[in-house]
């Protein structure tokens, strides 16, 4: 047992041998830990899983910061503020919709009846960021959002992302028909309202068949919102 320990000691303040493996590895794990964009991302995560378990106002910095195993002034320096952060997560959260709606499709091509029942169901497996309780029965995302003030930054920084999306969509899809007088900048507006209040009856829906009804119509009041003739 002594020539074990003592062989272990010797090997271990070796400086030949410790200075050679451990200083390139403890450099690499520095340059790993204090990386930016890894940083950032871990952050984002960290506030991501804590906003999401605990409410926009439930969280603080320090408490991300420990999450993420950053210090809080790397949340600061990232991203300027609270409201920053919660605005960044709400563009990804936004982009993250978009991508759901776009999937195989390009822009022009996109019609209601593609993107309408993928957004909800994107929404739907994105409960945790939309605010509402999967058991409500007189409540919706839109309405637990708009009345949050913590949750104000990211419910705005996703709105702008998406209804910024749905003008693009329109002026695509309109142009590929020749569809013309349609104010854009309103319609996708309103288009974004609509949508908005038919997630909260969708996923609040009584029964699956009134969350059918709910789907059904919302795609045939887009459709003629986007200038499409009506069966």
């Amino acid at each position: 047992m002594a020539t074990r320990a003592n062989d272990s000691r010797g090997t271990t303040t070796n400086p030949a041998r410790s200075g050679s493996r451990a200083a390139p590895r403890a450099a690499d794990m520095r340059a790993r830990r204090y990386d930016p964009a890894e940083t950032k991302a871990r952050v984002l995560a960290a506030a991501h899983m804590l906003f999401s378990r605990n409410g926009f106002a439930g969280t603080g910095t320090a408490d991300i910061a420990r999450e993420a195993d950053v210090s809080e002034g790397s949340i600061f320096y990232h991203f300027g503020s609270k409201k920053a952060l919660l605005q960044e997560l709400g563009r990804r959260h936004g982009e993250a919709m978009i991508a759901a709606m776009e999937e195989g499709y390009a822009l022009e091509d996109l019609e209601p009846g593609i993107t309408v029942p993928r957004v909800l169901r994107f929404v739907r497996d994105n409960m945790v960021w939309e605010g509402a309780d999967p058991d409500c029965a007189d409540c919706g995302p839109k309405a637990a959002l708009a009345s949050n003030a913590d949750a104000e930054p990211f419910y705005h920084a996703a709105k702008a992302v998406t209804t910024d999306w749905i003008k693009r969509h329109m002026q695509a899809a309109l142009a590929k028909r020749g569809v013309t007088g349609v104010e854009v900048d309103i319609a996708a507006s309103f288009t974004h309202h609509v949508v908005g209040d038919a997630i909260d009856r969708w996923l609040c829906a009584a029964t699956p068949e009134e969350a059918d009804r709910v789907e059904r119509e919302t795609v045939r009041y887009v459709r003629a919102a986007s200038g499409y003739t009506l069966d």
